[in-house]
């Protein structure tokens, strides 16, 4: 390690994981080929989204930068939000904070457990024009796209929504019908979907619980996504197939979510960990360990790659 590395800290939110920088005093923006090589989990630290901290140029607590693993920057990351929105929170010793976003002002607000947050996502973008897709639909509940036989798709017509990023929701008989593996990154870069999109499978359980799985644009298979959550959510209730508080069982545990009647903002509560604390050589991707996290307060730190 030089004496240039650079201080993170490595958080997740139900396993969607996250390397943020706090930026706010020194700038610091990465070029993809150094996010590519952080993110890695064999050569780096590995995350899912690398999120940086900054000053808020419109007197938010803060302004949330989100960059995909594979390097492309995106306008929303719910669990980064309900984990930046902790921190601030514990910073500034204040119920609540406010994050400025690409996708907008996002508000968050601490519960009666620490590390559980609830964050206002704001309201979805429905329309065919903002999700966006690549051709005009009147109903975005269901448009026409299908995976297999013309008489016996696999997956077909699939929910989309906008909730800071383009989703579509495949609704399922159970999760394991399709291979998301191998089907997540064609359906990704579909070209319905010009900005790319996020693929979810859902099986609703009941009128209260769903279960999903996720392809995320610019990831791959995620344990968990916020935005996902939501957009499932939003897309479940607009069907009548749940009402409008529901719990979304996510590979790494449950998201609560409920799409608020009185505005139409989408409310999202779940757990939120700091794994550890870190110093990194950006150049190498090696990292070392300087302090512990939720897990084990007692931890040692450990020698990095």
């Amino acid at each position: 390690m030089s004496d240039g590395s650079t201080p993170f800290l490595k958080m997740n939110g139900l396993g969607n994981d996250f390397v943020v920088w706090d930026a706010r005093t020194t700038p610091l923006a990465l070029p993809v080929e150094t996010i590519r090589l952080i993110g890695d989990r064999t050569t780096g630290i590995g995350f899912d989204q690398m999120i940086t901290v900054e000053r808020s140029p419109g007197g938010a607590d803060a302004f949330m930068r989100i960059h995909n693993r594979d390097g492309s920057e995106v306008s929303a990351c719910g669990n980064a939000t309900r984990c930046i929105g902790r921190l601030l929170m514990e910073e500034s010793g204040r119920p609540a904070a406010t994050i400025e976003t690409r996708a907008g002002l996002l508000n968050a607000a601490g519960t009666d457990d620490p590390r559980r947050v609830t964050v206002d996502m704001g309201q979805p973008k429905l329309a065919w024009n903002e999700i966006p897709l690549a051709e005009p639909f009147a109903d975005t509940r269901a448009i026409e796209l299908q995976i297999g036989p013309i008489d016996a798709p696999v997956l077909h017509t699939p929910s989309v929504v906008n909730m800071g990023n383009p989703h579509a929701i495949f609704w399922v008989p159970a999760l394991d019908v399709v291979d998301l593996q191998q089907v997540g990154p064609m359906l990704e870069n579909h070209p319905m979907f010009p900005e790319r999109a996020n693929i979810t499978l859902a099986h609703v359980l009941s009128d209260t619980e769903i279960e999903i799985k996720v392809w995320e644009r610019g990831v791959g298979l995620t344990q968990a996504c916020g935005t996902a959550a939501c957009a499932t959510a939003v897309a479940a209730i607009r069907d009548g197939r749940t009402d409008r508080r529901v719990t979304i069982h996510l590979p790494g545990g449950p998201l609560l979510l409920e799409w608020r009647e009185s505005d139409g903002h989408v409310l999202m509560t779940g757990d939120t960990e700091i794994e550890f604390e870190g110093l990194v050589d950006l150049a190498t991707g090696r990292f070392r360990k300087t302090g512990p996290g939720d897990a084990d307060a007692s931890a040692t730190p450990e020698a990095g790659r």
